[in-house]
């Protein structure tokens, strides 16, 4: 059976001794495991930073948490500076990244949030995304080409983060120690190694933090049902379970273009390496449209190792999320990925593409991963985009349209018991994600998406990553969260900032 809420969730201390609870932590804190330390410290590169006059340091934070925890006790108001607020008061947000994600999750907030800034790298997006949440909530938010200037602002309660994956540890580990919540969209990481260092700061600062895996909230709780239907055991003992994720097309070769006006190229970069912007003149149509369908930047920027992952961390966070949460895997992972099938569209020596002017993550895919309890997981870029669960009593098929098999049917005879959803959930649903995170920032609880369990399943989306660009299987320790055996293969846990971007700590 599933615990309720995850024993995985750190629950943040009474409102009343969070600063000095944070303080506390800080005398505590081990930046990194012991046995991945020199890997860590390596390509993480956390001691420097962007520029001294936007530097969030742990010395700042302690000073910070100090006043904060002082305030705390002596005031007989909430400490609006930990994210406490009034019944009546709505939470001051800021978006960080606005193209697609980023204004879907701000559009869906203005119900529960004032926006009170927006933050994007491309001129055209930001003006753009001005005027419409202006229009939204009758109330002109300030505009920044820096995010750091948006953590610099004490009257902000929380920030969403949508740009690129490559961006989202650095924005969100500096967020934490300026003293903000965060809603970060999936995948949360780009490596592993990030995910370790974004638990350690959330344990540290005791900040809210939810990841964007809205299909644990919304979805017309499709999601939910499966979850449920697994847990009372209308499959039976699961056995196998497929994550039918999409592939994607191969790319033409991209030649070096002018920058588009109004975009700070090596700003959209940051901390991945520094290269020319790639283009060609037809544009994407549909949904992420309005740029060049073929690029190494906006909304393509998901084929590039790079930046992001591919589908495995695209879709594969969504699907391979709730098949771990059903399973009661999201505190533990893997013993073993198997690169059973797969296309990588360019060719790689060592791990790395060879070439730079072409998408090089994996167009095709069937990665056979080892779960406990002897389930095999299958995630493959064909058939339905969707989950099929498959157990000593039958199969059903979940997806965000609709929610199918013989399992389902039967519950018209024999119906899930009463509150069986809310059971999965820890508790009353809430209207959306954004809902759940700002409940979860008025109780200090961690939301229903957190960093401990999402991170455990993104380890499963990684891993079948570095294993196609190597071309073998990869043994996995779960509790050492290290490859077995391979030390190859674990220098992948791990990328180097750009110098000039490390993480500001």
């Amino acid at each position: 059976m599933l615990p309720i809420r995850l024993v995985a969730r750190l629950k943040p201390p009474h409102p009343l001794l969070a600063g000095l609870a944070a303080i506390s932590q800080l005398f505590e804190y081990n930046f990194l495991d012991q046995d991945t330390s020199k890997t860590n410290s390596t390509y993480l590169n956390v001691n420097t930073a962007m520029s001294k006059s936007h530097k969030i340091t742990r010395r700042s934070f302690l000073q910070c948490a100090a006043a904060a925890g002082a305030a705390a006790i002596f005031s007989p108001s909430p400490d609006r500076a930990f994210g406490y607020l009034s019944a009546n008061e709505r939470p001051v947000f800021a978006t960080i990244g606005l193209r697609n994600q980023g204004w879907a999750i701000t559009n869906k907030s203005f119900a529960f949030a004032d926006f009170a800034a927006l933050a994007d790298v491309d001129a055209n997006v930001l003006g753009a995304n001005v005027e419409k949440t202006e229009k939204k909530q009758k109330k002109k938010p300030d505009a920044y080409n820096d995010y750091r200037k948006v953590l610099d602002r004490n009257d902000i309660d929380a920030v969403m983060i949508a740009t690129p994956d490559h961006w989202h540890t650095k924005i969100a580990v500096e967020a934490m120690y300026a003293g903000k919540d965060v809603y970060c969209e999936k995948p949360l990481t780009l490596t592993i190694a990030e995910g370790k260092l974004i638990e350690k700061v959330v344990k540290e600062t005791g900040r809210v933090f939810q990841v964007g895996t809205m299909q644990r909230t919304e979805s017309g709780q499709r999601f939910l049902k499966a979850v449920a239907l697994v847990n009372h055991g209308r499959v039976g003992t699961v056995k196998k379970v497929t994550c039918g994720i999409n592939g994607m097309k191969a790319s033409p070769k991209i030649p070096v273009a002018p920058v588009p006006e109004g975009l700070d190229w090596d700003m959209w970069l940051g901390p991945a390496p520094k290269v020319d912007y790639r283009s060609l003149p037809e544009m994407r149509k549909g949904y992420g449209g309005g740029v060049p369908l073929h690029s190494n930047c906006h909304y393509a920027f998901r084929n590039w190792h790079e930046y992001s992952g591919g589908k495995l961390t695209d879709w594969g966070a969504h699907h391979v999320d709730i098949a771990c949460w059903a399973l009661g895997a999201s505190d533990t992972g893997p013993s073993k990925i198997t690169p059973a099938e797969y296309t990588l569209p360019v060719e790689y020596k060592d791990g790395h593409p060879v070439v730079a002017d072409q998408y090089n993550a994996a167009t095709k895919f069937k990665i056979q991963v080892d779960m406990p309890n002897n389930v095999e997981m299958i995630i493959t870029s064909e058939g339905d985009n969707g989950i099929m669960f498959e157990g000593t009593k039958g199969r059903f098929f979940v997806n965000r349209g609709k929610i199918v098999g013989k399992p389902v049917e039967d519950l018209k005879d024999n119906p899930l018991p009463d509150g069986a959803i809310e059971e999965v959930y820890g508790g009353k649903v809430s209207k959306n994600h954004t809902a759940n995170f700002i409940e979860a920032m008025n109780s200090r609880e961690q939301p229903i998406s957190d960093v401990w369990t999402h991170n455990r399943m993104l380890e499963i989306c990684h891993l079948s990553n570095i294993a196609m660009r190597l071309d073998r299987e990869l043994k996995w320790d779960p509790e050492k969260r290290e490859i077995i055996g391979d030390r190859q293969a674990n220098s992948f846990l791990a990328r180097e900032n750009r110098k000039g971007f490390e993480i500001n700590m």
